[in-house]
């Protein structure tokens, strides 16, 4: 819980000294999803990973995919910006290309090796009729928003189409409204 505490407060001292260096547009937004990480870090109960370590915790994950789908936003733009100067400057619009790549294969990531492998479980055989109606709607919907979070990824692979970012971050909206609260608001 400590190593979380001082991970939240060391983004938000980071977030702090972009802000004031101009590179960080909305510092309240940020400040305001760090308190709200740390507050939903604080209460939770259990954490997982393959070897039950106790290491990870699931709202840092979505604050990580948070953070690269904005990273990849960034990159777009960059990418966009350079692309239409008279002499564009090949070496920075590769390196854009590259992050924007590389942060969406991160996402891709940890929706498959964290919540897909390991996070979100198959309904169990032993639940009654009702139970396990309701545990395979859960279960498809928290599936189905994962599954359009990997699609939008690749879609952001593909192109500099800042729709794509919108459409992970409404995806992983649908998946934490499933996932934390087991039905979407």
């Amino acid at each position: 819980m400590k190593f979380y505490l001082l991970v939240l407060l060391s983004l938000l001292v980071a977030d702090a000294d972009l802000y004031a260096q101009g590179s960080l547009d909305s510092y309240t937004d940020s400040t305001s999803e760090l308190l709200r990480l740390t507050t939903a870090i604080a209460e939770l109960e259990e954490e997982h990973c393959e070897v039950p370590c106790g290491i990870y915790g699931d709202s840092l994950r979505i604050a990580l995919i948070k953070e690269h789908a904005r990273t990849i936003e960034k990159a777009m733009n960059q990418i966009n910006t350079l692309s239409k100067e008279a002499s564009p400057n090949y070496n920075q619009l590769i390196r854009w290309v590259n992050n924007k790549e590389k942060h969406a294969e991160e996402i891709q990531h940890i929706v498959a090796q964290y919540f897909m492998h390991q996070r979100v479980k198959m309904p169990k055989s032993s639940l009654g009729k009702k139970e396990m109606k309701k545990a395979k709607e859960k279960y498809f919907n928290l599936l189905s928003s994962l599954h359009a979070v990997q699609v939008y990824a690749m879609k952001c692979k593909q192109t500099t189409d800042l729709d794509q970012v919108g459409n992970i971050n409404s995806a992983v909206e649908d998946f934490e409204a499933y996932y934390f609260h087991g039905h979407k608001h």
